[in-house]
């Protein structure tokens, strides 16, 4: 068991770090094509060499330590966002188990997590911690104001998450991610059954993510560079690579509550060997992952950032009364139409 859990680690490890290097890459050439310009295209054939550069340039960069930082806070604090945004991959199910010589493993790394909907909630709240401690220790005005503007983000908009959250919890009746896909195979995707939910999640996971239009603990013509002014080298990189796998989290995890994780509709009916099945459901997740990164991307180049105010008017005055509503509707669903 312990085998095999650590090989799932490395390979989930290696895959989300390729794919965080190259993201970055294809942030630069979606916002090229949606300006109408030429994007990364010199280093190496078509610019792929580009993420190689960036890191090298990055790990030779000095690492310039504020005066007035505190400096172990100062190194704790990236090391915190990285971890949060790696951990809730844990336990997300990117397939169905896989029968090989007549023993089923499991494509999730911790597989018996029959809490998993409360994890994701757990790790989501402590993640906030990496980015105010950052804009508080290092000892900059710009630093601590990102810092304080995350924390106030956060709370409101977890409070719509979570109420996000829960009409998944009532329509399944499993807090188990497997479970949940389950209920969806068996009842359709939620999606379809809890729209307006999705839309309070993906709305409040822009938010979660500190993506555009949300992005106001790092606003450029505000702050400088908000929490992360101070920082440099190899901890900005951190910062950096936890962005990009936070956004990979929150397409994972909004792949499986509402479109179905690894199932596509009819394809159990085909009658195809059941490997087979679980080897074009692991793409058939990736690529609804890959769908959520490109509306990510698309948003960040298509609308411009929100003042503070509105940022709080949304999450306090719009949606969270819409979430409160939201359960109310998948309350009565859940009793007259579903039963």
């Amino acid at each position: 068991m312990v085998v095999e859990a650590l090989i799932k680690i490395v390979i989930v490890l290696l895959t989300v770090l390729t794919a965080v290097s190259y993201l970055v890459l294809l942030e630069r050439w979606i916002s090229a094509w949606l300006q109408d310009r030429i994007g990364p295209n010199r280093t190496g054939p078509l610019g792929l060499f580009q993420p190689l550069a960036d890191v090298l340039k990055l790990l030779l960069k000095e690492d310039i330590e504020p005066s007035q930082s505190e400096k172990w806070i100062h190194w704790l604090a990236p090391v915190i966002s990285i971890t949060v945004a790696f951990s809730v991959l844990a336990i997300i199910p990117f397939g169905s188990a896989i029968i090989l010589s007549g023993k089923s493993y499991s494509l999730a790394i911790a597989s018996n997590v029959n809490i998993g909907v409360l994890y994701i909630i757990a790790l989501t709240s402590v993640g906030v911690y990496g980015i105010t401690l950052a804009g508080w220790s290092s000892g900059s005005k710009y630093s601590l104001l990102g810092g304080l503007r995350s924390s106030a983000q956060m709370i409101s908009y977890e409070l719509t998450l979570g109420l996000g959250l829960v009409s998944v919890v009532m329509l399944c009746g499993t807090l188990d991610l497997g479970g949940i896909i389950q209920s969806q195979i068996a009842g359709g995707w939620n999606i379809i059954r809890a729209p307006l939910g999705f839309m309070l999640f993906l709305i409040s996971s822009f938010a979660e993510t500190n993506r555009q239009p949300f992005d106001l603990p790092e606003a450029e013509p505000e702050l400088v560079g908000g929490y992360h002014t101070e920082y440099s080298s190899m901890k900005f990189a951190l910062f950096f690579l936890a962005e990009y796998a936070n956004m990979i989290t929150a397409s994972a995890v909004m792949s499986v509550l509402f479109l179905g994780g690894w199932h596509v509709p009819f394809l159990n009916t085909l009658g195809m060997d059941p490997s087979l099945l679980a080897v074009l459901g692991i793409l058939a997740f990736g690529l609804k992952i890959f769908a959520f990164i490109f509306f990510f991307m698309w948003v960040r180049w298509s609308i411009p950032r929100f003042r503070y105010d509105q940022l709080m008017n949304l999450g306090w005055k719009v949606l969270l009364p819409l979430g409160i509503i939201n359960i109310v509707i998948t309350a009565l669903e859940k009793t007259y139409l579903l039963h």
